[in-house]
């Protein structure tokens, strides 16, 4: 932690420390960072305070990209972003924190006005069993994740708004190449939500919502079975909210949600199991989205792609009053993807605006109305 004898001391001291990282991070291509030069600070301007993205910059390793991307994430109109801090980059060895790269990008994104919802997750080599993938957590680790996402709780705690705890925990892939398991999900909660109380009580703890799915098998669980089963374990007294991942998955974001469809309004049905527990906390939307890819099953043109996307922000500006924030995934990749990711930015990979940023700065701007009584 940064001390310092008044606030004033603290922030020069933190801009110098951040100033100073930037010219040490190594540089991402053989020519080196771009020179950096910092606006004054900003606030987005926005018809819709729920706008968000996901930044992605976590393996973002020139300074000046991290500062691009947080700019024309404000330019275009987004108020919040949501930001993946993995827990090998951040304790590579047991105690020994490297916060120089999460510092510079909360200090970035703060700079342009953003609130910052910090997704925490994946597992250190040295937490882990040998060969087993990053996802894996294994009840030996629970408490010293706990410990970790206390002492990133304890840095940040006035420069987020948010705390997300793993995600997607009703996939195989995500919940370390084993069967979803609502009562261990449960357990993770109950280890990390007191600890990181006990040095932020004000910051939301969030629990990683479940991956939209149909399927019940060892490699999946429908995703409002899950839900239901981690209220019957008890989840309600350990998350201040949920952060959920309702993809349009090509369908209009209005269409009325329905259990045997996957569309936007799914999270409706989240909701309405929450409130049927007794749990009538937030549900902040960490992703979602639609794709553009010609290789997707569920691929649109960009200009229907871009149209859903601001409907949805507007249908969530005015339908979802205990949803604060809908973060669409993502606005770019720090390198080139799958063709099939590649589908969700709205930036390409040098920074060239898609047909859905721009369509979404117009619309947050009120160069674009939305007209639909849905």
């Amino acid at each position: 932690m940064l001390t310092a004898k008044g606030p004033g001391s603290a922030r020069l001291q933190a801009a110098g420390r951040i100033l100073a990282l930037m010219l040490l991070i190594v540089p991402s291509s053989a020519r080196g960072p771009l020179p950096l030069t910092l606006a004054p600070p900003r606030a987005p301007e926005t018809l819709n305070p729920k706008v968000g993205v996901h930044t992605r910059v976590t393996d973002e390793t020139d300074p000046s990209r991290i500062y691009r991307t947080f700019e024309m994430a404000r330019a275009m109109g987004a108020a919040w972003v949501v930001e993946f801090f993995p827990w090998p980059y951040l304790e590579p060895e047991p105690d020994h924190y490297a916060w120089e790269h999460s510092d510079l990008r909360i200090f970035l994104a703060r700079r342009e006005g953003l609130k910052i919802i910090a997704r925490m997750g994946m597992v250190p080599a040295w937490a882990r069993p040998w060969r087993a993938p990053a996802t894996y957590l294994g009840a030996e680790a629970v408490f010293p994740f706990a410990r970790f996402v206390a002492a990133f709780a304890a840095r940040y705690r006035s420069q987020i708004a948010a705390l997300v705890i793993w995600n997607e925990p009703n996939l195989y892939i995500e919940w370390g190449a084993r069967p979803p398991d609502p009562g261990a999900f449960v357990a993770l909660m109950k280890a990390v939500y007191p600890a990181v109380k006990l040095v932020a009580p004000d910051l939301p703890v969030l629990a990683g919502g479940p991956a939209p799915t149909l399927e019940d098998s060892p490699h999946a669980m429908n995703d409002l079975r899950f839900l239901r089963e981690v209220y019957e374990r008890g989840i309600a007294a350990y998350i201040d909210g949920w952060a959920m991942h309702p993809y349009g998955f090509g369908n209009p974001p209005e269409e009325p949600p329905d259990p045997r469809r996957l569309n936007f309004r799914r999270v409706e049905l989240m909701r309405a199991i929450m409130q049927a527990y007794g749990d009538d906390r937030p549900i902040y939307i960490t992703e979602t989205g639609w794709n553009e890819s010609p290789e997707y099953d569920h691929g649109l043109p960009p200009e229907v792609r871009a149209d859903y996307t601001v409907r949805a922000y507007e249908y969530a500006r005015r339908n979802w009053p205990w949803c604060p924030v809908v973060a669409m995934w993502a606005l770019r990749y720090p390198w080139r993807e799958d063709p099939v990711l590649e589908g969700y930015a709205f930036l390409d990979l040098d920074f060239r605006p898609r047909p859905v940023y721009e369509t979404v700065r117009r619309y947050t701007h009120g160069e674009r109305s939305i007209d639909t009584d849905q």
